[in-house]
């Protein structure tokens, strides 16, 4: 009898200074105590998508760029150069601090311990992520034939995007000086693009808009930035560090009403979100 008071005033100290350290559990506090960011959004925007290729292998903190995200708060977010660790952290801290809630698939296309962490024999995964607050189904993971210098590939998902079902597709090509093997990559993404009236098709392509590789893209989606097809005669926005647009958000079968490149301090590619169209 003495020890199960013990053991019960053990068990209430612990949780009281639990309480103390992780704060309130209403919104306001978020996980861990933390208030949120004047500028965070709150909810996901359902008709927003966005791209970002968050840089691997850098220094930078998971926590900062789920800040990134939440500023912009998409349905539907690609990430290349993605380690499998680093989105479920990045998740973790979108739900636990923003209260942004969103499911996710992989593209992993290595197993990389230098890239990812992990231990010799059982390294992290490497490629790319597809996250959507909505629920997904029919994903698929390809490699291409040939990925050039380093594996690469494509995946997709249906979900939702403003209310309709679509295919989204996330992809990251080969290097930029590899322009034979991006042409052979676009014609594989290509190929499975056309099988769908609706498709939104993220990522990062490592060539400018007017690179012929691109030419099966552009002859089967548009840009969400009406500025930069490939014979841009207006001012198209560049996503990378290096100034170069890299960065696309393909739309078939929807309309764009916006798009916005935001450049980061947690990467050398900035991110790009375009809001689309209601039904």
């Amino acid at each position: 009898m003495v020890f199960g008071r013990g053991t019960g005033l053990l068990a209430g100290a612990v949780v009281v200074a639990l309480m103390v350290l992780v704060g309130p559990s209403t919104p306001s506090g978020g996980l861990f105590g933390r208030s949120l960011p004047a500028d965070a959004v709150r909810e996901v925007v359902p008709n927003r998508v966005m791209t970002w290729n968050i840089c691997n292998p850098c220094e930078v903190s998971n926590a900062d760029r789920a800040a990134d995200i939440a500023r912009y708060a998409p349905q539907v977010i690609g990430l290349q150069e993605a380690c499998v660790r680093d989105v479920e952290s990045i998740r973790n801290y979108l739900e636990g601090l923003y209260g942004l809630v969103y499911r996710v698939e992989y593209g992993t296309v290595l197993q990389s311990w230098g890239r990812c962490g992990g231990v010799p024999w059982s390294p992290g995964g490497y490629g790319q992520a597809i996250l959507s607050a909505a629920p997904m189904k029919d994903h698929v993971n390809v490699e291409y034939p040939d990925g050039g210098s380093e594996d690469r590939g494509y995946m997709a998902v249906t979900t939702t995007v403003g209310g309709r079902s679509v295919r989204v597709f996330n992809t990251h090509l080969a290097h930029r000086r590899q322009e034979e093997f991006r042409a052979e990559q676009v014609g594989v993404l290509a190929k499975e693009v056309e099988r769908y009236d609706r498709t939104i098709v993220l990522g990062d392509f490592n060539a400018v808009p007017d690179s012929p590789e691109l030419a099966k893209m552009w002859t089967l989606a548009a840009d969400a930035d009406p500025q930069c097809p490939p014979s841009a005669t207006g001012v198209c926005e560049t996503t990378t560090d290096w100034q170069s647009k890299f960065d696309y958000v393909f739309l078939r079968g929807f309309a764009p009403l916006d798009q916005r490149v935001h450049p980061s301090r947690n990467s050398d590619h900035h991110l790009v979100h375009a809001d689309l169209k209601p039904a």
